[in-house]
């Protein structure tokens, strides 16, 4: 204790009296020093808490990737979701349409006998090859003649559509590499004369992709007309580079296209060129941006979940409690999506949250700070419970940006502006094509014929 600014000497009036002035000085000093020793050692403890929070954030805790998390750890046995293992369903192998049938009848049976009254198929066996590759050239070659009347020379030319040099399919093929797969210029060159005996250059493969990115510009306007016609979509961005300029991947879908767009910057104005003059519901995580939407939002519970985990692994354990609280409430929540509660496990769910406000809601730190949040987004918590369509995460949202990501990576980006045009339009009609579980090299190659017959393709399953 201090008094005036000086410590309180834990002595008796008695004893300081008989106490040199110089030892009464010297008491002081080292009551001051140790005062301050305690401040320091005070405020080292809250930063190794912090510092230690951090360290221990991954996917779980955190909005950080999985593919960020060390794989020299593993998930500790307490936070394994089932203790039993998960039986997945596996997917029943297809029977293609055969071009040869083969059919096999029984021989001699084990007692001698080899003819049979009946006879019925149990069982085919499927053999999948692939014919010989070998590629179509067509050659026109040019004639040229001198005209008798008046001397010129006349010289036909090359067919409009067949004027590139590479046909649909092949141009296809390579944007279903380059584009679709992600794979470099170099990759696809090495491909292509692997497979097909096909020496293309670096260049011409640029050519195509370029090509390709004014052929698939019809499909783009159409994807982003179906999203800004939907009656609620997700939205979320992630980082991207352009020339090592940062730049910003946004993307708005549903559940019939995903829209993409590479904008300079993550501000309102990019928001607004994003939606245009969609005004649904909109599905998002907790961005300020976002939470200013006016016309109806589910936030993200995914992400409350992982910050609620980060608290419940708080090292105090006071705050570590509070956390797990509020996380199983979160995931209650969550489950609510898949086995819609009754009025009475609504109305205790709503009264235990209502308790977990009423206790935090002042605390000044992670759990006051957690707290608070949920309050500002309560409005935004349950929509999904009373909208038709609405998931309780923006998962889908990410899952249409991890294919985007891990090609950011690979690739560092794009070069130009040319390559973010192709990146958005590329990704919208990936994308789109998983969600309707489309095959997209056809769709390419629609592209391709439509935009060498200077025609325009049939767009009509984007608006499914």
């Amino acid at each position: 204790m201090q008094t005036d600014g000086k410590p309180i000497i834990p002595l008796s009036a008695e004893v300081l009296s008989r106490t040199p002035q110089e030892a009464i000085d010297l008491i002081v000093r080292l009551l001051e020093l140790v005062a301050a020793q305690q401040s320091r050692i005070e405020a080292l403890e809250t930063r190794i808490v912090t510092l230690e929070a951090r360290l221990n954030k991954n996917s779980s805790n955190s909005d950080k990737p999985p593919s960020s998390d060390s794989p020299f750890k593993r998930r500790p046995s307490g936070e394994t979701k089932q203790k039993t293992p998960r039986k997945r369903k596996g997917k029943r192998y297809e029977l293609l349409d055969p071009t040869n049938v083969h059919h096999l009848h029984p021989g001699a049976c084990p007692c001698g006998n080899t003819e049979f009254e009946t006879m019925e198929p149990f069982y085919t066996h499927q053999v999948i090859e692939l014919p010989k590759i070998e590629l179509s050239v067509d050659h026109f070659v040019l004639y040229r003649a001198k005209c008798p009347v008046c001397g010129k020379t006349v010289k036909t030319t090359v067919p409009h559509e067949h004027r590139t040099g590479f046909g649909p399919r092949l141009s296809a093929s390579i944007v279903e590499l380059v584009g679709t797969h992600g794979d470099s210029r170099r990759a696809a060159q090495d491909y292509l004369f692997s497979v097909f005996g096909l020496s293309v250059s670096q260049g011409a493969i640029q050519k195509i992709v370029d090509r390709a990115s004014s052929a698939l510009l019809p499909y783009y306007e159409t994807i982003k007309e179906s999203a800004h016609q939907s009656s609620f979509n997700n939205i979320d961005e992630t980082s991207w580079r352009t020339c090592k300029l940062l730049r910003w991947l946004w993307v708005m879908t549903n559940s019939i296209v995903a829209y993409f767009m590479v904008h300079a910057n993550r501000s309102q104005k990019a928001f607004e060129d994003l939606i245009g003059a969609w005004r649904g519901l909109l599905v998002s995580d907790g961005y300020a941006l976002y939470c200013k939407w006016e016309h109806g939002r589910q936030t993200c519970l995914a992400h409350l979940v992982r910050r609620a985990k980060a608290v419940s692994e708080h090292p105090n354990p006071e705050i570590a409690k509070c956390g797990s609280w509020i996380l199983k409430e979160l995931r209650l929540l969550c489950h609510m999506a898949h086995e819609p509660p009754s009025r009475g496990e609504w109305n205790m769910f709503y009264a235990r949250l209502m308790r977990i406000f009423r206790m935090y809601r002042e605390r000044q730190d992670v759990v006051g700070g957690l707290v608070r949040h949920l309050v500002k987004e309560m409005d935004c918590l349950w929509t999904f419970l009373r909208e038709e369509g609405i998931g309780p995460t923006n998962n889908h949202a990410e899952r249409m940006l991890r294919f985007p990501v891990i090609w950011r990576k690979r690739s560092f980006g794009t070069r130009r502006e040319k390559g973010e045009r192709f990146v958005e339009r590329i990704l919208s009609v990936r994308q789109t094509c998983r969600i309707q579980k489309k095959r997209t090299h056809p769709v390419l190659v629609d592209a391709f014929k439509s935009f060498f017959q200077g025609q325009r393709p049939d767009t009509a399953f984007l608006h499914r």
